[in-house]
């Protein structure tokens, strides 16, 4: 008797919530790879961004979401847009809320939600970061929210999260391959190269400058070399929204850009599997978050 196959399982999976809940750091986890950029900034993520996870049996293709608030520039609302089309055609949706810290704009996220028609879970997310006690009043608070499944998570440590995946693939509904088994995410590598060094300008500066931050790419080469040992040169521009913010990612004596960069060339080259050569140029383009050929030549633009 010939054993039966089971059959293959896909589909699409949003993560969405508030503004620095963790989705990016889950994806990444559930991945296991670097597919979004991560930092303690609020709103790190601005595009549509998909992570996939394939297997023998099932591909999840995760698409992470800047996170929801009010939009306050033509890049607040882009990222907005962006964040609620994510859950159009999807087949399960995973609303993240932070333990730490529960908010009333969480409760509005969830009762918007009740509107979908795609199955839903919460995930308490930072589990790690809290007594196991304090998750019960928070699971509570949700409890007539309509969701499937709420499942306390840490999507630093990974706890809870191998769980989330049975789940999800139980909910999956029978489909084909979406994309190559080997492929983990739709990014170019020019566009993981202007997040990364974005995303090592978040790490470095004050609070108050990263929101004004976009990198262009403008020139992405990789050159062959005898013996293997290829070198990959990218040359980008990051815009700024005033002179003194110019001062200040450049830093006295130009060491805090040289620490953007070295970071970055250093993430880089773990990516590519080269050599990198980066040269960074910093330009100052006074409101360009509301500049409609800005917000184009950065991607931020649904066309």
């Amino acid at each position: 008797m010939t054993e039966q196959k089971t059959a293959f399982k896909s589909g699409f999976v949003a993560l969405i919530g508030r503004p620095n809940v963790g989705k990016s750091t889950l994806l990444n986890h559930l991945v296991g790879d670097k597919v979004s950029i991560v930092s303690p900034k609020p709103q790190t993520t601005r595009n549509k961004i998909l992570g996939i996870l394939t297997d023998d049996e099932s591909q999840i293709v995760f698409v992470d979401t800047p996170g929801l608030h009010k939009p306050r520039t033509r890049l607040g609302e882009y990222m907005e847009r962006t964040a609620q089309e994510a859950t159009k055609a999807i087949d399960l949706i995973c609303m993240l809320v932070d333990a730490t810290k529960v908010q009333p704009a969480d409760h509005e996220i969830a009762r918007a939600l009740i509107k979908d028609q795609a199955p839903r879970f919460l995930l308490i997310n930072k589990l790690d970061l809290v007594h196991p006690q304090q998750i019960l009043p928070v699971i509570a608070s949700f409890s007539e929210d309509g969701f499937e499944e709420i499942l306390p998570i840490s999507a630093r440590t990974g706890e809870g999260c191998d769980r989330l995946l049975q789940f999800i693939r139980q909910r999956l509904p029978q489909g084909p391959l979406y994309y190559p088994k080997d492929m983990w995410t739709d990014q170019t590598e020019r566009q993981m190269a202007s997040e990364i060094i974005r995303e090592k300008a978040l790490l470095n500066l004050r609070e108050e400058i990263p929101h004004g931050i976009g990198v262009e790419i403008l020139s992405f080469k990789t050159i062959e070399r005898a013996g293997g040992d290829d070198l990959t040169e990218i040359h980008a521009t990051v815009y700024c929204d005033r002179e003194g913010h110019k001062r200040i990612i450049i830093g006295q004596r130009g060491q805090m850009l040289q620490a953007i960069g070295s970071q970055a060339r250093q993430s880089l080259e773990l990516l590519l599997g080269t050599q990198v050569n980066l040269q960074l140029w910093i330009k100052v383009r006074p409101n360009w978050r509301d500049n409609m050929n800005d917000l184009r030549t950065l991607g931020y633009t649904d066309d």
